[in-house]
């Protein structure tokens, strides 16, 4: 068998495979995988070099799916691969089964889950930077992209980054099937739209016949031998391809064939065409050089803004450990992580006002193994979020920061004011979402992010604060720490970041009026020291929650899912961000939100008038 018989053959076995594992799962999208499968029967018998035995090999090829939904596809693959069973690929969408109906790091090959659109090229820039700048291996990334998710910014944002990073170790594979999932698409078969933006954009761009293997493989060849520039494969393709009943038909998008026994005898078959993936030359991927972690130390009573200590300590972190990468959303010079990118500027890669991206090259890189650290405002991190939830679903670890959060920022007004992010990060699966108030618990706090699973977030303040804390102290994720407390305490206080420093103020007046407040910096709101609150309200069966946040979903619900099934519960007031907020001094701003000293101490006043319900 020539090779060109072969990929033709390979390539109906992966629609048959596609057919039969939907038919078995009763749903799926069986032609969203028919119009891709001659593309990817070029790629993996030839171009791929992948050793299925081991995924975590430095030198492997990436596979990303960034039309995820075709996921019948990449299972048929990993079936004529041996890497999974005939029986397995028939437990696709079950219960219990690896082979769910978009790919998830579950299955070993599988470095990133897509599935919602637009996000598997931006991740795959991530991994393209990984292989070209840190690895410093030659191994490809190639991206299986679908026509529909070009309408997703973020797919135009990877497109600017990679030509902007000369990511020729990046190929994207575009399959121009023409139909949605509710019709035609915006530009249908028009492929030399497609080209002339991915030129525009710095890309060479190749128009092929999608279902002419001999086409895929030339233009495969050309990207492999392109330099200075990424390549995008743009390859016209039937949707359904191969069987008459759907073949270029709307209305059959993520539904089985209802047919499936015809369907398959039009395709000639269920067969097992021999596919043995070309392994890569070993390799070991780069390291950089390390040493001991020297954080920066703060005096107390220091004023320091929480985010240059982030700056700070995240150049610490690059000097003490190698696998330190940090990425920004051109903001660096306010979030301070310029600090590392100019210790370390082969370590750090600007991803400019593409937060989208931003966060996609940081879970690229961690696929690779580095310990990507992103920040910008906190914000414009809601743009992102998706990626984030998405991250999630990847098993991902990244690192997080947030900056200039809330009101306490000031005049630039709510445009620029993080007011919801507490409450979106605490929502993310796995997460963890950290608070300081000072330099000093900042600084640790960013190196225990190194070492933390799964998606960590740290806000940090525009102002200067007060250093409260020595620089020998500790502050561990899950904690919290008892600032002020006596036997006598009659309320509690529980604030994070800036409402910390307004607290004790406030915590200062009640004193002078005979109230004794306890006073808790609850830096970790997830998790959280649910311990150190039950024993506050068994104390003072009072508790005010403080924060510069929106009242919804951050600090102040935290501490009331934490005491809600407590055998005596208190009585618990909110302080937060109630109304818009417009542009002030930050001092000013604290006041109209009802959550400076002042009125912490009124809250307070009002509650211990009323009787405790467990004194």
């Amino acid at each position: 068998m020539t090779d060109v018989e072969r990929w033709r053959e390979l390539g109906q076995q992966l629609r048959v495979d596609s057919v039969r594992c939907s038919a078995a799962a009763k749903s799926g999208h069986p032609t969203s995988a028919m119009s891709a499968a001659d593309l990817m029967a070029v790629l993996v018998d030839r171009y791929l070099r992948y050793d299925f035995a081991d995924p975590k090999s430095a030198t492997n090829d990436r596979l990303i799916f960034s039309k995820g939904h075709a996921s019948t596809l990449l299972y048929a693959i990993y079936r004529a691969a041996d890497a999974i069973t005939d029986e397995e690929l028939l437990t696709y969408r079950k219960l219990g089964s690896r082979l769910e109906g978009h790919p998830t790091p579950v299955l070993p090959w599988v470095d990133v889950a897509t599935g919602s659109l637009g996000q598997g090229l931006p991740i795959g820039v991530g991994m393209a930077l990984a292989g070209k700048y840190l690895d410093r291996l030659p191994y490809r990334t190639w991206v299986l992209c679908g026509d529909s998710e070009t309408a997703e910014g973020s797919i135009w944002e990877a497109f600017e980054h990679a030509a902007h990073y000369e990511l020729d170790n990046l190929t994207a594979i575009l399959d121009v099937n023409r139909l949605g999932q509710r019709g035609e698409t915006m530009v249908g078969w028009n492929l030399d739209v497609y080209a002339d933006r991915a030129r525009a954009f710095g890309w060479r761009a190749i128009e092929i016949d999608g279902h002419d293997v001999e086409a895929i493989d030339r233009a495969l060849a050309e990207a492999l031998a392109t330099t200075g520039r990424p390549t995008v494969v743009i390859a016209r393709t039937i949707k359904g391809k191969g069987v008459a009943a759907v073949e270029d038909k709307n209305g059959f998008h993520g539904k089985p064939l209802e047919d499936p026994t015809q369907a398959i005898a039009e395709l000639g078959g269920e067969r097992h065409v021999p596919l043995e993936v070309a392994k890569p030359a070993p390799g070991s991927a780069h390291r950089f050089a390390a040493g001991p972690l020297e954080l920066p130390r703060y005096a107390v009573g220091e004023q320091v803004a929480t985010r240059k200590a982030y700056g700070e300590a995240l150049a610490a972190l690059g000097a003490a450990r190698g696998d330190i990468v940090a990425l920004d959303g051109e903001v660096s010079n306010s979030t301070f992580a310029e600090i590392f990118g100019k210790a370390y500027p082969d370590r750090y890669f600007e991803m400019y006002i593409a937060e989208q991206q931003l966060i996609a090259a940081a879970v690229g890189l961690q696929a690779r193994g580095w310990k990507p650290f992103a920040s910008t405002f906190a914000a414009f991190l809601t743009r992102a979020y998706d990626f984030v939830r998405m991250a999630a679903v990847s098993r991902a670890t990244i690192a997080l920061s947030g900056s200039h959060a809330g009101v306490s920022i000031g005049e630039d007004g709510p445009s620029q004011m993080g007011l919801e992010d507490l409450a979106a990060f605490r929502a993310v699966h796995g997460s963890t979402v950290l608070h300081p108030c000072d330099g000093n618990q900042t600084a640790k706090l960013v190196a225990a992010m190194a070492d933390l699973e799964g998606i960590s977030y740290i806000r940090t303040l525009r102002p200067d604060t007060p250093v409260i804390y020595g620089p020998d102290e500790e502050f561990e994720v899950g904690g919290s720490r008892v600032l002020r407390s006596s036997d006598e305490d009659e309320v509690t206080l529980v604030a994070a970041g800036i409402t910390v420093h307004e607290a004790l103020a406030a915590g200062d007046l009640l004193a002078e009026e005979e109230i004794s407040a306890r006073v808790i910096d609850l830096y970790s709101i997830k998790p959280l020291d649910r311990d150190t609150l039950l024993a506050a309200t068994e104390a003072t069966g009072r508790l005010v929650t403080v924060e510069d946040h929106w009242p919804e979903g951050g600090l102040g619900d935290a501490v009331l899912a934490a005491v809600a099934d407590a055998e005596e519960r208190p009585r618990v007031v909110k302080l937060a961000v109630a109304e818009m907020p417009g542009s002030a001094k930050g001092a000013e701003l604290l006041a109209a939100a009802g959550i400076d000293a002042e009125h912490i101490a009124e809250a307070a006043r009002r509650l211990v008038a009323v009787p405790s319900v467990t004194r």
